[in-house]
């Protein structure tokens, strides 16, 4: 459901380098794989694309799905008997959730219902107040929900999870696994903006583009070292208009409003395990925290960042910003931090 990055590959390139795509996660998703001739590289990638549909499928969170009979057994105030792989989720997404003061909070659905992002379209209508000064006053959160065994019940009615961002980045390291299974060693995944690399492309690292918020084309590019995955959270794809103002769906759990101080957050995680999950996750709490956000990357051991401000200026640790190539050349005066 996020940002765009720019595949940047090597046109005409003799070595093979197999391709599928799809439409997953309200996204385009893609798998390149390369070295492989097509009898190897097929099966794997299209293993990789029903591991996501089946991901979509389980964890939609306003079709039918495993997760809207839990959110619908939470507002009854009953106790629900889930999948060990949804309560691994959840106990991974709190861990997460409290590592980033709680700004990433999957417990929030009810939240993003009422601003309209639970669609595939979007209407350019605020929120009923009184039903939003409701939300804010239970102050619903992931760390509501109490597991025992597999067992699964709330102390607070209002939770109602939505994976959106979280769920890639899961989906990302399973994309690893599957294809490490299947001796493919050399292939890059992307998931909507989402990426991770593995190997090299024909001996050649992966290289993408991180996409500007405000312009068609990429802000600066970047080659990722094997397994390393990349992700941004930004203002410009799901979001609507009013009265001249853009109201976007990263929304501040603490006020219950769309965050209107960033306009991009960009990290890039190094290889280490579940990097694909922190890849997605961290750039959420993050973007919210706006520029308070070097303590919080320090918290979740995230220390390659690039920030877009709403007035279009750049922050960008110096761990990122000496591996970054700026299109056009290096923007004026970024704010380098240690």
């Amino acid at each position: 459901m996020f940002f765009s990055f720019f595949l940047t590959l090597a046109a005409c390139s003799k070595a093979p380098l197999h391709h599928q795509e799809s439409f997953v996660f309200g996204t385009r998703v893609e798998v390149l794989i390369a070295g492989l001739d097509e009898a190897q590289a097929r099966p794997a990638a299209a293993a990789v694309l029903r591991e996501f549909d089946r991901l979509h499928r389980t964890y939609h969170a306003w079709q039918p799905s495993e997760l809207s009979a839990l959110n619908e057994a939470i507002a009854a105030g009953k106790t629900l008997e889930v999948t060990p792989e949804m309560a691994a989720l959840i106990v991974e997404a709190q861990r997460i959730a409290a590592a980033g003061d709680a700004l990433f909070d999957p417990g929030i659905g009810g939240l993003i219902k009422l601003w309209g992002f639970q669609s595939d379209e979007f209407k350019a209508v605020l929120p009923d107040p009184v039903a939003l000064a409701a939300w804010r006053s239970t102050h619903p959160g992931i760390a509501d929900l109490q597991l025992d065994g597999l067992r699964v019940s709330s102390r607070n009615r209002a939770v109602a999870l939505d994976f959106g961002g979280y769920l890639k980045g899961v989906a990302l390291d399973r994309a690893a696994d599957i294809l490490h299974a299947q001796g493919v060693n050399n292939a890059l995944i992307n998931i909507g903006g989402n990426v991770m690399a593995l190997g090299s492309k024909n001996g050649e690292r992966w290289r993408v583009g991180i996409q500007h918020p405000r312009q068609p084309g990429p802000l600066a590019t970047v080659a990722l070292e094997d397994g390393e995955a990349i992700g941004t959270s930004g203002d410009y794809q799901r979001y609507f208009e009013l009265e001249g103002k853009r109201y976007c769906h990263l929304l501040d759990p603490r006020s219950g409003e769309p965050v209107m101080h960033t306009q991009a957050l960009t990290v890039l995680i190094t290889a280490r395990p579940a990097a694909g999950e922190l890849s997605d996750v961290a750039s959420k709490p993050l973007f919210i925290a706006g520029a308070d956000w070097p303590a919080l990357a320090k918290n979740l051991a995230v220390d390659q960042v690039l920030r877009v401000d709403a007035e279009g200026r750049l922050q960008v640790s110096a761990a990122l910003y000496r591996r970054l190539e700026f299109v056009g050349g290096p923007p004026k005066m970024p704010e380098i931090l240690p």
